[in-house]
């Protein structure tokens, strides 16, 4: 059996490693959201799309992006006592990868600057994904190990 300060500690890393992973992820995502509505003729060629339309689109994007990351926050904030917001997140990440994926392959050809755009969220999405999963099995393995080592008193 673990030392209880040694076990505490771990518990308390874990939980700071969840939150570090977690809100490099929170800001870069949320960086996008502002940049495409607030600046979406920057990024509408990217997506075939000009035009008041294509601005109104991207600015959609953004806005989308914003309303997936509220999940983040009270996670960041305490891991540990949100643990289950922190597998709702894991389970958006898989869904916007899934999705990335899925709209790439159906992509047909001719859309080079489309596709390569694509491939950039796949990247970012799968390397979050890998960041904040390991963070999260970090965290849920140093919950099981305190608690086995600290059991609650009645």
């Amino acid at each position: 059996m673990a030392e209880p300060n040694t076990t505490r500690r771990i518990e308390v890393i874990s939980e700071w490693v969840a939150r570090i992973a977690y809100t490099a992820v929170f800001v870069v995502n949320m960086l996008c959201a502002l940049m495409f509505v607030f600046a979406p003729g920057d990024y509408a060629g990217a997506y075939e799309l000009s035009g008041e339309v294509g601005a109104a689109a991207i600015q959609g994007l953004g806005v989308a992006f914003a309303m997936w990351n509220v999940t983040y926050p009270l996670f960041i904030l305490n891991p540990k006592k949100y643990k289950v917001l922190g597998a709702v997140v894991l389970a958006q990440q898989i869904v916007g990868l899934i999705g990335e994926l899925y709209i790439y392959a159906f992509l047909p050809a001719g859309h080079s600057l489309l596709a390569s755009n694509i491939i950039r969220f796949v990247y970012f999405d799968g390397a979050g994904l890998v960041l904040m999963a390991a963070a999260y099995v970090f965290l849920v393995l140093a919950r099981k190990k305190a608690m086995k080592d600290n059991p609650p008193t009645a």
